[in-house]
């Protein structure tokens, strides 16, 4: 037995149930519901599911797959081109599994994901009964110390029959104390979290489970997925740019310091960037309170803006992680990685005045936002934390792009095709045209603000001629019905929004 494996596994007992990939997926069975740790590429487990796919390819075996957020690796990919996922829940971003999901083969529940665990404690979804969980390490008691992300992991252990661990030597023991897992109560003696600020720690360091449970472990030595983030362009500078613009004017009027209150930022290339243009903002000791901390994350810390930052995972460049965690103890003292309950908790949320910025796919002119739907029917990835984030925020901030697809779509339309954040969660709506304050306006108003701040041209004077025909029907949020989704229309037409004239 290699030393480090020693030093993996702490309790001496369960050395002896390390297991091949295929070996430990031989204790999944068709029908049975799944646990996975990963939450947005990170910690995922990654030998076991792979496994699992294999053996779908000859045998008539289907999974319910229950994550924390999205995995990495291909793994989604595998399971759903080789028939085992058949159902998936919260969150997604895979392309073969999306397309699985909007052809109906894979049927998909969308959730907000501080419900799931919730939702499954209360036993309104059915039990988990085998959860797959990635570690640094197992404790001398038989504590499982997570990897880069905690997302659902420590209740889907909690919750399963069995649990397979898989040790991964890629991930640093230096993880081991950046953890804090707190479980609540069962209704009706659930307390209070008693979380005041980001920093705070309420929990324990590991995911405390009967030892027993664990049935197998398997050893694997492969890094995370590395996040697809691009780099900042002129739009994303000139969106962070708006909102600088923006919380300048918020210290000015006293309503925050210049510290601001916890940031939470959306994955993906857009919030990554926003965040980054803090770095030459006049802001300082600023703390983050979310769920994916991302490269900007790290690049605020080395700026000496960020003075702290509470998230559910590490999710980062291939070049940002051999950075961070070469130097790993310089950033330890200044995380902590919560279970998603507790990291999108509502209450929390709103108790810590949280600065919520989301990205959106599109948004309308009253302020309601589509984060998921493209055209209305098609998922893309789902709408993860941001509807926990948006409805309980200080402050909720959606940014987009104003034009896709090279101009023909443009993000601001008359009607949003689908619906996650409806226009009572959504205080600025920002691109890179200009940012609109949506605080205390009516319809008419909001309307007006929105069109005039953030829509590009030629689809600005379209919206215009848009809501000069609506206010003449009338009505406290005035629309011409027949025409609300012609633009979406139209772009099934004709692959563009534009109308024949402008083109």
């Amino acid at each position: 037995m290699p030393a480090n494996y020693a030093d993996r596994i702490r309790l001496p007992y369960l050395r002896q149930r390390i297991t091949s990939a295929a070996d430990a997926a031989k204790w999944i069975h068709d029908g049975m519901t799944i646990g996975m740790s990963g939450f947005t590429r990170a910690g995922d487990a990654k030998a076991v599911p792979m496994a699992l796919a294999e053996r779908a390819r000859s045998e008539n075996l289907h999974i319910t797959l229950i994550t924390g957020a999205s995995l990495g690796g291909d793994v989604d990919k595998a399971l759903a081109e080789s028939g085992a996922t058949t159902r998936r829940f919260p969150f997604q971003s895979d392309p073969s599994l999306r397309a699985k999901i909007n052809s109906g083969e894979i049927m998909y529940a969308d959730q907000h994901l501080s419900e799931t665990v919730e939702q499954l404690r209360s036993r309104q979804m059915a039990p988990v009964d085998i959860a797959i969980i990635e570690a640094a390490a197992i404790t001398e008691t038989g504590g499982i110390i997570p990897t880069t992300s905690v997302g659902n992991s420590a209740s889907f252990a909690i919750f399963a029959k069995h649990v397979i661990i898989e040790i991964n030597l890629s991930q640093p023991l230096e993880l081991e104390g950046l953890h804090d897992i707190f479980i609540p109560k069962m209704r009706p003696q659930r307390e209070p979290m008693p979380l005041t600020a980001p920093q705070d720690r309420i929990g324990v360091a590991a995911i405390e489970i009967p030892p027993e449970k664990i049935v197998a472990i398997v050893i694997t030595n492969t890094p995370d997925s590395p996040s697809n983030v691009q780099a900042p362009d002129h739009e994303t500078a000139a969106i962070a740019k708006h909102l600088i613009n923006f919380f300048e004017n918020e210290v000015k009027q006293g309503r925050l310091e210049e510290s601001l209150l916890p940031l939470q930022a959306g994955i993906g290339t857009i919030a990554n960037a926003v965040m980054a243009g803090f770095i030459d903002s006049p802001f300082h000791n600023m703390t983050m309170y979310s769920e994916v901390l991302q490269d900007s994350t790290f690049d605020l810390f080395d700026a000496g803006k960020l003075d702290f930052a509470s998230g559910s995972s590490i999710t980062l460049s291939q070049q940002k992680s051999a950075q961070v965690f070469a130097d790993f103890s310089r950033y330890k003292d200044k995380l902590v990685l919560r279970t998603q309950e507790v990291s999108n908790h509502p209450e929390i949320i709103r108790r810590l005045g949280v600065i919520a910025l989301n990205t959106a796919l599109e948004a309308d002119i009253y302020g309601n936002v589509n984060s998921t739907h493209v055209l209305g029917t098609h998922m893309m990835n789902g709408i993860g934390g941001s509807g926990d984030f948006s409805r309980n925020a200080y402050l909720s901030i959606f940014a987009t792009k104003s034009l896709a697809k090279g101009g023909r779509v443009s993000s601001i339309v008359p009607m949003v095709s689908h619906v996650d954040h409806n226009e009572h969660d959504v205080d600025i709506i920002v691109t890179e045209i200009g940012l609109a304050d949506l605080r205390g306006l009516a319809p008419r108003e909001r309307a007006k603000a929105i069109i005039n701040k953030c829509v590009a041209e030629p689809y600005k004077q379209m919206l215009l001629d848009y809501v000069a025909a609506a206010n003449l029907r009338g009505g406290q949020t005035p629309h011409v019905l027949e025409c609300a989704f012609s633009w979406h229309s139209r772009y099934l037409d004709t692959d563009s929004m534009l109308l024949p004239e402008k083109i």
